[in-house]
């Protein structure tokens, strides 16, 4: 059976940069590595951000992260 389009679109994806926005506010910047079964996006050499007074404006690095799919406002590639 021929491929979804959506799953060949999250396949071109793959190894590219995204930014998620995250709904506390939070942004993270990393390498899309996939989504597991339940569907949270799974990114490699992470930065993390906090936007809002206060915060620096430099990345702090996470490495690999798995965000909740319920938790993501925005991602953008």
């Amino acid at each position: 059976a021929p491929e979804a389009p959506s799953v060949s679109r999250l396949k071109s994806l793959l190894r590219e940069n995204l930014r998620i926005t995250t709904s506390d506010g939070r942004i993270f910047v990393g390498q899309f590595a996939g989504t597991d079964r339940p569907l949270n996006v799974i990114l490699i050499n992470t930065e993390e951000f906090r936007v809002g007074p206060g915060e620096s404006r430099n990345g702090r690095f996470v490495g690999q992260i798995v965000t909740p799919w319920k938790c993501i406002v925005k991602i953008e590639a």
